[in-house]
Parts: C-alpha cells; structure tokens; sequence
C-alpha cells in the first residue's frame, strides 16, 4: 500500500496544483479581454514593484503577458497571451510558449512583464519572426531586490523583464526553451 500511494502522490500533488490554477479560460480571450488583464495586470506590478514602474516611464514598448501558466511532470509546458504597450496604448499581441525536459513537477501561473528600453531591441521582437528567450539582445530577469533599487539611470541593459502575481508551485531542474511570436487578435 505505501508503494502504491508513493507512486500516486507526485500525480496527485501535480493535480492539487493544477487545481489551484482553475479556473483556466476553455479559450483564447478577446483582444478587449487580454487588454484589460494585460492593463491590470501592470498597474499591479507598477503598485508593488518602484523599479518597474521607473523603467516603465521610460521604456518604448511592454509587452505584458497576465496569466502564463506553465506545468510538468518530467516534460512541461508553458503558454501564454500577452499584449504590447507603447505610449500607453496596445501596438500588438503576442503568445509566448515553452516546453521542458528534466527533473521537475508542478504547476504554476504567473505574471511576466518584459521591458524594451530601445527601439531596436522592440524592432528585434518583430523582425527575428519570434523572439526566443536566450537568443538575440541580452534580457535580465529582475529581482525583488533589483526593482528596489533601479531607475532609469541606474539601468544599464536595454531588456529586463518582471515576474509577478506567481500562484501554485514548480520544481525543476532541466532543459527550458521558450518563444515569444506575433498573434493576431
């Protein structure tokens, strides 16, 4: 019986996680949908988060993809939609998509928020057919610590990018690779 019931807890503990990630939209939003949680989304990154919001007054494009949710028990995947800010208004909408291969297990969902503070990082976006994570400009993933502390001045990379609004849990330890392409909405 302990044998049976360590064998079914990893399943079980990936489907308490998914549980706590329900209820999942069945499909696509609108893009009126995707802009308000996208907008929502920021403004609450911007309240909890000083560093963000100075880069943001600065930035020429946010692309702000409200609810990724990713899950995996040995392969994972990860899937999103998200929306493209520039001046305050939506330029564009993007998926980002992932899978995984290693030791991990869980389930999560997250927000992530990439700022562009260049035009030419922003063009690389759209010309390279599908940004992949890890390859092209350089992105530096922000702390909590480092968003204390940045201003625009203070900034010296022209991508960095915010997770935010995490939810549910995720161990891994493996090989990621991750895309982030042009939709229509």
């Amino acid at each position: 019986m302990k044998l049976l019931l360590r064998c079914c807890s990893p399943a079980l503990w990936l489907a308490a996680c998914l549980a706590l990630l329900a209820p999942l939209p069945a499909a696509a939003a609108s893009a009126a949908e995707l802009e308000s949680e996208a907008k929502a989304a920021l403004d609450r990154l911007y309240a909890q988060n000083p560093g963000a919001r100075s880069l943001g007054k600065d930035a020429v494009g946010v692309l702000v993809f409200p609810g990724i949710v990713k899950a995996g028990l040995g392969v994972g995947g990860q899937f999103g939609e998200g929306v493209l800010y520039r001046g305050g208004k939506a330029a564009g909408y993007y998926n980002t998509a992932g899978a995984s291969v290693g030791l991990q297990a869980g389930a999560q969902k997250y927000g992530y928020a990439i700022f562009f503070l260049s035009e030419d990082t922003l063009k690389y976006l759209d010309k390279s057919e599908g940004f992949e994570v890890g390859v092209g400009p350089s992105l530096v993933v922000a702390d909590e610590s480092f968003a204390k502390s940045t201003t625009t001045t203070t900034a010296k990379d022209k991508i960095y990018a915010f997770i935010f609004d995490q939810k549910g849990a995720m161990a891994a330890l493996g090989i990621q690779g991750n895309k982030i392409t042009k939709i229509k909405k």
